[in-house]
């Protein structure tokens, strides 16, 4: 009989022994294993990352990673992405110690974004004022831009309302003037929402014999929001039933006393039609312009905004651009946003080539990888190689940033307001009757004080819409509804900004918890608190830096702290902490009894013996 058993006796030998060879001697004394590292678990994350990507860097399974994020509330699959902060959390709950992974655009040559304010002023050339026009849907917005600027745009357009931005350029007495054309208020306030503020005046188009409509209101509220110069332009002004002192009564009522009334607000009358008053239009916005003396260095990389961009059957993605500083080249590497490319074609507003586009130009643009968004910031860069790294550095940002919305909870505005981190608190309040809305801004009024205020940026009847939300989310607004409900878009844009809407049916609650904020935001009272000491044993250079090896000798540095060297006790210079390494890797923090380099902003005369006091501010009241 054959043995079954074919790992014993004559039948087949098993892989340890072959050849009649015996297999190793458990007896024997084994190789002696490699220790485990010493010191802290690290791991450097990325803006964003998945649950499996998380796991993989621990050398953990997917399961870990979800017991924890449940742990803390959030449900999440293997593929679910998380936001830096959340995986920070969850690397913590698990014993490691996280750090920021390492930039891409750490070792590039970006030319920083420098605001006009703090140009050299000999360098500054006179810019083209940038006018943004709006108004009511029927009030002859388009084609008084027609008559501006003597093309047809309105036979280009379905049934003649605009359908998209456009950005046009006039010549008044010798100076240039940019005009948009925007599509609504909305798509004005949705470019403020990210962060570009590409105008300098706008124009608020009013019929003479239609007079001041909602639409008109909202157009309003978004430019006062804005902080922009407001002109009124009253169109129609050669039809027969056009009643200008009624529409003049109607400003004057909703905030806008007319200069001829002795009030603030140029009310120029125009007609759209027959040309009249144009002239005088352009005039107005050059005096109102004039004021703000606009200036910009146009002997610099390009910076712009986005105004719009769609995506052209023939030619791909196109960009319509602003150049706000800097001067824009064919050929040039850009950045938009997360789109980036070289620009292989620019043409004016009438279709015309262009090679170059100085301040205050509008330019449609070829060359971009992708099609932007309204209000991305444009950058010329030295390559499309940098360009590339920096779209894609955005890119991570940008969905790490909407990844942390979607993950975190909605922030209470009223209990963030209360830190007092704000001294002013913006609201957009919708009521059901009139009679609501002056109640609740006279009550509101009285809480007013000379540290802290309530603006009320919106008041109107009705319910809350997507328009009060755009507006709340560009001016970090709350929105406050009495006894009114939201429409069904504004709940979904609010669902998606993250703006906080509060519903009340009694005034003297709404009053009471909007007097709790205010109480908040008067001055706190701060007391200083040193962090730690660390002493300066040796110094090194690295380019024009001086960095000071340092050993902690007492409390915890940290990166980004106020510090101030103190040399025989007596104080060198203030500054921050902008670099922190453990030998050559950046750390956050440096306990007592640990060695470290430290970089501190401006300051390069370190010697041997100073001390670095690291210090901070701690709330008292």
């Amino acid at each position: 009989m054959v043995s079954t058993n074919r790992g014993r006796g004559g039948g087949r030998r098993g892989p340890g022994n072959r050849g009649g060879r015996r297999g190793p001697d458990s007896s024997a004394p084994r190789a002696p294993q490699p220790a485990k590292p010493e010191g802290p678990r690290i791991v450097e994350l990325p803006p964003s990352l998945t649950v499996k990507d998380l796991a993989e860097r621990m050398a953990l399974t997917p399961v870990d990673i979800i017991k924890a994020l449940m742990k803390n509330g959030v449900m999440a699959t293997i593929n679910q992405e998380m936001d830096y902060d959340t995986a920070a959390i969850v690397a913590g709950d698990l014993g490691w110690e996280v750090k920021e992974a390492p930039s891409v655009l750490d070792d590039l040559e970006v030319e920083e974004v420098v605001p006009v304010e703090q140009e050299d002023e000999s360098l500054l050339e006179e810019r083209p004022p940038v006018v943004t026009v709006m108004g009511h849907v029927d009030h002859g917005k388009t084609l008084l831009l027609d008559a501006i600027r003597s093309s047809n745009v309105a036979a280009r357009e379905a049934g003649g309302i605009t359908q998209h931005i456009g950005a046009y350029q006039v010549v008044k007495n010798g100076h240039k003037i940019t005009f948009l054309d925007t599509p609504g208020h909305a798509a004005f306030t949705a470019m403020r929402a990210r962060g570009a503020q590409a105008t300098d005046v706008a124009i608020i188009v009013v019929a003479a014999d239609d007079g001041v409509m909602p639409q008109t209101v909202e157009a309003i509220d978004h430019a006062k929001a804005a902080g922009v110069p407001i002109v009124v332009a009253l169109n129609k002004v050669d039809k027969a039933d056009a009643n200008v002192d009624r529409v003049l009564t109607q400003l004057n009522e909703i905030g806008l006393n007319p200069i001829a009334w002795g009030g603030q607000t140029e009310v120029i009358p125009v007609s759209a039609k027959t040309g009249e008053g144009i002239p005088d239009l352009l005039e107005t916005v050059l005096l109102t312009t004039e004021i703000a003396d606009l200036k910009a260095n146009p002997n610099k990389p390009a910076q712009g905004v986005v105004i719009e961009a769609r995506m052209e059957r023939a030619r791909g993605p196109m960009a319509t651009m602003i150049v706000q500083s800097g001067t824009l080249h064919t050929g040039d590497a850009v950045v938009a946003g997360s789109a980036y490319g070289r620009v292989r074609a620019m043409f004016d507003d009438r279709g015309k080539p262009v090679k170059v586009a100085p301040p205050g130009t509008p330019v449609a643009v070829l060359g971009l990888n992708e099609v932007p968004e309204a209000g991305d910031k444009v950058q010329s860069l030295p390559d499309e190689k940098v360009a590339r790294s920096v779209a894609v550095e955005r890119a991570g940002q940008k969905r790490a940033e909407a990844l942390a919305s979607t993950m975190r909870r909605p922030a209470d505005i009223l209990a963030q307001i209360s830190t007092g981190e704000t001294k002013q608190l913006n609201i957009v309040l919708k009521a059901d009757t009139q009679g609501s809305i002056e109640a609740i801004e006279h009550a509101l009024n009285e809480l007013n004080g000379d540290e802290v205020k309530v603006k009320i940026i919106r008041a109107a009847v009705g319910p809350v819409t997507e328009s009060d939300v755009l507006l709340a989310d560009a001016s970090q607004a709350l929105i406050i509804g009495f006894t009114v409900r939201p429409d069904e878009g504004a709940r979904r844009a609010a669902d998606s900004t993250g703006v906080q809407v509060k519903y009340y049916d009694i005034i003297y609650k709404l009053i009471e918890d909007i007097e709790i904020a205010l109480s908040g935001m008067h001055e706190p009272v701060y007391e200083e608190v040193i962090d730690g000491h660390a002493e300066v044993r040796a110094t090194f250079k690295a380019g024009r830096t001086v960095i000071a090896g340092c050993y902690v000798t007492d409390g915890d540095i940290r990166r980004n702290a106020e510090a101030r060297v103190l040399r025989g006790g007596e104080l060198v210079t203030n500054g921050r902490i902008s670099s922190l390494k453990r030998f050559k890797e950046d750390a956050r923090e440096v306990s007592a009894g640990y060695e470290c380099g430290i970089v501190i902003d401006g300051f390069n005369d370190f010697q041997e013996g100073d001390v670095i006091e690291a210090f901070g501010q701690r709330r008292v009241v």
